[in-house]
Order: C-alpha cells, then structure tokens, then sequence
C-alpha cells in the first residue's frame, strides 16, 4: 500500500502477475537526473532558501582619482575658509572693538581729537574705510589663495571629463 498525501484515503498497490519480478514494474532510470546538482533550477524552490548570488562584475584595472579628490576639495575649503575669516574679522572685529569703547569708555569717545573732532566720531567715520580694507583683503586672499586652487581642480575636471568620452 501507498501513501498519497493529497487524498485522504490509502490507494492499494497495482496487482502483480505471479510469474512476474518485482523489479520488472520498476522503470528505467531517466537519462537526467532530477537530483543531480546541475540540474538545480535558476530560481528558488522554497521559500526558505536564500537568493542566488548576483554574479561578479568584471573587475577593471584602478583607475587615477576621479575629479573632486577629497584632498583637493580639503585645501580648497580650508582656503575659502580662511578667505572669509579675514575679511570678517577685519571689518567685525573694527565694529566690535567701536561698540566696546562706546559702552566701557565713553570719556575717550567724548575726547577731542582735533578742533572740537571728538574721538568717537572720527572712530565712526573710519569704519568706512575699513570696510573698504576687508573688501581688499577679502579679494587679495582670493586671487593669492583660493583661486588658483579652484583653477586647478576645474582643470582637473576637464581633464577626467576628456579620459571619460574616450573610453
């Protein structure tokens, strides 16, 4: 007797002949084998068994550092960095030490200068020019510093741009 698990009932087994063999009923072993592990299909048979690996991308030979190299871009920002931080402290710090005096010292301030020039204006007056002075300072570091940086790194890019269209 057989058991088949999608019935509900025992089937019995196929009557033998008496002068048959129980081997004869059994077939010939199938030119493919279903068990073999080259006959594995390409997906998966249940749900418990993980993905096939994706396979390997062709591996290329390393290439020189793409445009933007983090070393570059460093320098760079630390340039511009710089940049602004002296052109802000120039025309900050001038503000700051003005308001300081005005609040802490206010005798200097109401001193005269020159002819009835107290102190306190003539420092007020002067913070135009020394706004002008961040202005310079500002453009100065960006032609010395910053600059010729950015120049080289847009050179660069060009560069990598052109290897780019070639390939």
């Amino acid at each position: 007797m057989s058991f088949d698990p999608y019935t509900s009932h025992w089937d019995p087994p196929p009557p033998r002949s008496p002068q048959s063999s129980p081997h004869q009923n059994v077939p010939a072993r199938p030119a493919h084998d279903p068990f073999a592990p080259s006959s594995s299909p390409s997906y998966a048979t249940y749900p418990w068994q993980p993905p096939p690996a994706p396979p390997e991308p062709p591996r290329r030979a390393r290439e020189r550092t793409a445009l933007g190299h983090h070393s570059d871009l460093r320098i760079l920002r630390t340039a511009y960095r710089w940049q602004r931080r002296v052109a802000t402290l120039t025309a900050l710090g001038y503000f700051v030490l003005f308001l300081v005096l005005s609040a802490f010292a206010p005798s200097f301030m109401a001193s005269t200068v020159t002819d009835g020039l107290p102190a306190g204006l003539l420092l007020a007056l002067l913070q135009v020019p020394v706004t002008w002075l961040a202005i310079v300072l500002y453009e100065r570091t960006a032609r010395r510093r910053v600059d010729p940086l950015a120049d080289l790194i847009r050179k660069q890019a060009e560069l990598d741009a052109r290897r780019g269209e070639t390939r």
